[in-house]
């Protein structure tokens, strides 16, 4: 009889052991609570390196006598920058380029002719980088007083970028996590909770925009190049637990 009953205490201790450890093993496993936030990072700032672009081009039936008018033409435009404060050490003048001009012939009802040789035109580049980026605005503004000395020089609309940009990224980045991580607290504090540790983070994309353009934000991330003044801005996605 003392038998039986020492074999029955020991099954249900045995019942009881496997329910508790079952339990506690159920409890480790089950999935924490987590919260998912999403934090901005923004700032304005003023590039402070512009680069500037501009091209002029001459026309003859000669291409030595055009090669010649257009090696008169880059000495003008190299003076003229010279005595607006631009080194010529920044002057960077890109390959000639030279194209064969053609008349296409046709006749009275329509049909091609074939072509007559018309002469060359040649064309060279500019290209300014500086720091200097208000000498430089002005200076894009005024290069129309090359018309006066008869160069037809073409000026296309400054690029502005900044320098300190990976720096500015790192800023952006530790805002768009401080603002995340706020808003989780706030969060798991109203929901009578408290925040665990950070088990996921991603960033989001970088965009650079002008500032109060209304630019809309591009899935590839934006990157203006128009605007002196700007804005930069990131998000980071957070994951916490929550107890």
């Amino acid at each position: 009889m003392k038998k039986n009953l020492s074999a029955i205490l020991f099954a249900i201790a045995i019942i009881i052991a496997s329910f508790v450890l079952g339990n506690a093993v159920i409890n480790r496993n089950r999935p924490q609570g987590t919260i998912v936030v999403t934090g901005l990072g923004e700032s304005n700032f003023t590039s402070d390196l512009v680069v500037w672009e501009g091209n002029f081009n001459r026309e003859s039936n000669d291409l030595k006598t055009a090669y010649a008018s257009l090696e008169k033409d880059r000495n003008a435009v190299t003076e003229y920058l010279k005595s607006k404060g631009i080194p010529e050490a920044q002057l960077i003048f890109n390959a000639v380029n030279t194209n064969p001009l053609y008349q296409q012939n046709y006749s009275n009802d329509g049909r091609f002719l074939g072509q007559t040789f018309q002469g060359y035109q040649l064309n060279q580049s500019l290209v300014i980088e500086s720091k200097e980026v208000e000498k430089v605005e002005k200076i894009s503004r005024e290069i129309t007083e090359l018309l006066n000395q008869g160069i037809a020089f073409y000026s296309q609309q400054p690029r502005y970028y900044f320098t300190g940009l990976e720096s500015l990224k790192l800023d952006m980045i530790a805002k768009a996590t401080e603002d995340a991580r706020i808003r989780a607290e706030r969060i798991a504090e109203n929901s009578d909770s408290e925040l665990g540790d950070l088990i996921n983070a991603n960033m989001g994309i970088f965009q650079i925009t002008g500032q109060n353009s209304g630019e809309d934000y591009s899935w590839g991330g934006t990157f203006n190049t128009s605007a002196k003044n700007k804005t930069a801005s990131i998000t980071m996605k957070l994951t916490f637990e929550v107890d």
